[in-house]
């Protein structure tokens, strides 16, 4: 809607490039799975966001207007978070836990907007919801301890279905 691309971190094993298919000017399409990992830096953790490549392949083209697509089966591990934005749209954030292979789990934030903002602030932690949307990338800026102003990448999933699959009980699980 913005008009601006989404420029998303990717990570790709080297078995799968292929020197011809992935260079600068290239269309491909990629299919994947969206992992988060924890960064120590600044005193803080940070958590990063990739596409993890799992199949690679060149396009001719660009087939449709919205090729990044993301589907998301998991549960929300932190309270969803209403607010509005300064031009009054309204949005809520949403932590997901998406388990993976090897009792691993990624933390992927979600953002929903209007309608879905106003249904996901009624959700609780524990739910398990199928998420659908695509993975965007926005700039913005954070005001730091010292009163300077850093620019930085917000990488998150922007939901545009959201299905509430079950409740989980959470007594004794930590998030």
């Amino acid at each position: 809607m913005s008009n601006s691309s989404d420029i998303l971190p990717v990570t790709i094993s080297e078995r799968l490039i292929n020197e011809n298919l992935v260079k600068a000017g290239n269309f491909v399409e990629i299919f994947g799975q969206i992992r988060s990992y924890n960064c120590f830096e600044e005193n803080k953790n940070r958590l990063i966001l990739t596409v993890f490549v799992r199949e690679i392949k060149e396009l001719e083209e660009i087939r449709n207007k919205n090729p990044n697509q993301v589907t998301l089966n998991g549960y929300i591990c932190k309270k969803p978070m209403y607010r509005t934005t300064p031009f009054g749209r309204e949005i809520t954030d949403i932590l997901l836990a998406v388990n993976r292979a090897y009792n691993k789990s990624d933390y992927i934030p979600c953002i929903s907007w209007g309608r879905n903002a106003i249904f996901a602030n009624k959700l609780e932690v524990g739910e398990n919801l199928l998420i659908s949307g695509r993975m965007q990338s926005r700039l913005y800026q954070k005001r730091l301890e010292n009163g300077d102003i850093s620019e930085r990448t917000a990488y998150e999933v922007s939901i545009s279905k959201i299905e509430v699959l079950s409740k989980k009980n959470l007594e004794g699980v930590l998030f």
